[in-house]
């Protein structure tokens, strides 16, 4: 009973993958080629995959001194997950993995993120920054008379100074 019900309960997760960095250098495309293969084999579906950096470790993994931290954003049944960190753990090029699963809100902002999509507030947020400077300038432009401004108070005022420097011949 609780098998069919782990069975049918699938979720999204995050992958962070430590790689021996050398090994992705040498082949960029096959390691991360295999962790997908990895992925769907245990029944999972992969929504993004990516480089996120390459740094040195805070210590020695397997001999490694420098690691490749690879993210992945995958859908999969909850019984696979097990299987899937097993299989990891005796991957030669995996030197390290942890596995999240995301909470229901905030799947679709984190994967529109991870896929360089802008989230609807995100859209919103630049519409109203665009809408305050049209109006920033429409003011500017409504107090600016001719040559001189005009102050608060009503009074003009004189323009401001412009100060050139002579251009310096090499």
């Amino acid at each position: 009973m609780a098998d069919s019900v782990l069975a049918d309960n699938v979720a999204v997760y995050e992958g962070m993958f430590i790689f021996d960095a050398n090994r992705l250098a040498r082949d960029r495309e096959g390691l991360p080629g295999e962790v997908e293969k990895l992925i769907e084999s245990a029944g999972g579906q992969l929504e993004v995959s990516r480089l996120w950096e390459e740094r040195r470790l805070a210590y020695p993994i397997r001999g490694q001194r420098k690691g490749a931290y690879w993210i992945t954003y995958f859908r999969m049944p909850t019984s696979g997950v097990s299987s899937l960190t097993k299989t990891c753990e005796v991957h030669d090029g995996i030197l390290r993995q942890l596995f999240v699963r995301l909470p229901e809100s905030l799947i679709e902002p984190i994967l529109a993120h991870a896929r360089g999509e802008k989230t609807p507030e995100e859209i919103e947020a630049e519409e109203a920054a665009e809408k305050a400077a049209e109006k920033a300038a429409e003011k500017a432009a409504a107090t600016t008379v001719g040559e001189k401004t005009v102050g608060e108070n009503g009074q003009s005022e004189a323009p401001a100074a412009t100060v050139s420097t002579p251009a310096v011949a090499d």
